[in-house]
């Protein structure tokens, strides 16, 4: 199916130079986010299901976990509505839908961003500072995770207000995106841009290389090779979220500057800039699918808890459980602080 870019992505998009983008095939992309889908919907409803068995053996890192968890899943939920709009070229769900999709997908991107920062701060705490803190601080977690979740919401209730469903003179289709009027579409997408990269990127992303770095140099100097371990799975999650949304990022400020005539903007240009927009967007929402895969590859100790979790419900027999089990699911001594979902 051939289609236009679709305003989901880039509403504001007005410019003289041929439509380029219409001989886009789109089934590729559809076929992206359907296979995302599928992934996140099981994978992240496997970790979801693995922590809540843990009981009161949960970490502080296995509640955030799992918090992301959630988010990825909601996050992924959006996902067939938005394949739908790029499938057929035009938003067919009314503007209740359009508000309530684009609002749920700025929330779980936010939750996703602000988990993994409070990640890397329980990391560093546990490790560098080395202190009775880790303890003390268990019962925070759950008002960290709630207080992560409503400023996700404030910081969403813009997109959910200014959102809409209405037919856009540009393809006279139905689009869903926000409905500005001429006047105030230019400085409203320039605040909220910087706003959005600010603090749901770059802000959490240097607070994340900070408590890393020093909690890298930390681990140099120790001599356990179980918080290696677990410590090499966070880093992961946090390197697949950088790979996954620094691009989109990078390519939107691009993209910004151009619309706001700080770079030279031509019609090659232009169109370089909206098929590169195309395909971070699709890579930026691969990334709630890709934690479950990292935690199951690479993190023994998650793959442990599963089988015994199964185990418990009955839908696993012990000889199968034994046969796939690496080691034990629990430690002794330091590395009972670590995340068993690690």
């Amino acid at each position: 199916m051939e289609t236009t870019t679709p305003d989901f992505m880039y509403p504001e998009l007005v410019t003289p130079c041929p439509d380029t983008m219409q001989n886009l095939n789109s089934t590729a992309l559809v076929l992206v986010y359907i296979i995302v889908f599928c992934l996140s919907l099981t994978g992240n409803t496997v970790v979801i299901f693995v922590v809540s068995c843990m009981e009161n053996r949960r970490t502080s890192t296995d509640v955030y976990l799992m918090h992301l968890a959630i988010a990825d899943l909601l996050f992924s939920l959006t996902l067939p509505f938005w394949a739908s709009y790029l499938h057929v070229g035009y938003w067919m769900f009314g503007t209740v839908t359009c508000k309530l999709i684009s609002g749920l997908q700025e929330v779980t991107f936010y939750c996703c961003v602000f988990l993994l920062a409070c990640i890397s701060i329980d990391r560093y705490l546990a490790i560098v500072k080395a202190t009775q803190f880790l303890t003390q601080k268990q019962h925070l977690v759950g008002k960290v995770c709630a207080v992560v979740w409503l400023c996700a919401f404030m910081l969403s209730l813009p997109i959910m207000v200014n959102r809409e469903a209405f037919v856009s003179s540009n393809t006279e289709q139905y689009v869903c995106h926000d409905n500005l009027t001429a006047e105030n579409m230019d400085s409203w997408r320039v605040s909220w841009r910087i706003l959005h990269h600010t603090l749901g990127f770059f802000l959490p992303l240097a607070v994340m290389m900070f408590c890393y770095g020093f909690t890298i140099c930390t681990l140099c100097r120790l001599r356990n090779s179980q918080k290696h371990k677990a410590m090499r799975v966070i880093l992961f999650v946090v390197l697949a979220f950088i790979a996954c949304w620094l691009p989109k990022n990078i390519l939107e400020l691009t993209d910004n500057l151009m619309r706001g005539g700080q770079m030279k903007e031509t019609c090659k240009m232009r169109d370089r800039i909206d098929v590169a927009l195309y395909v971070t967007e699709a890579l930026a929402f691969t990334h709630c699918a890709i934690n479950p895969i990292l935690y199951a590859f690479i993190g023994k100790k998650f793959r442990n808890q599963l089988l015994m979790s199964l185990f418990k419900k009955g839908l696993l027999t012990r000889d199968t459980m034994s046969k796939y089990r690496v080691g034990s699911v629990y430690s002794s001594g330091s590395t009972r602080q670590m995340s068993v979902t690690l």
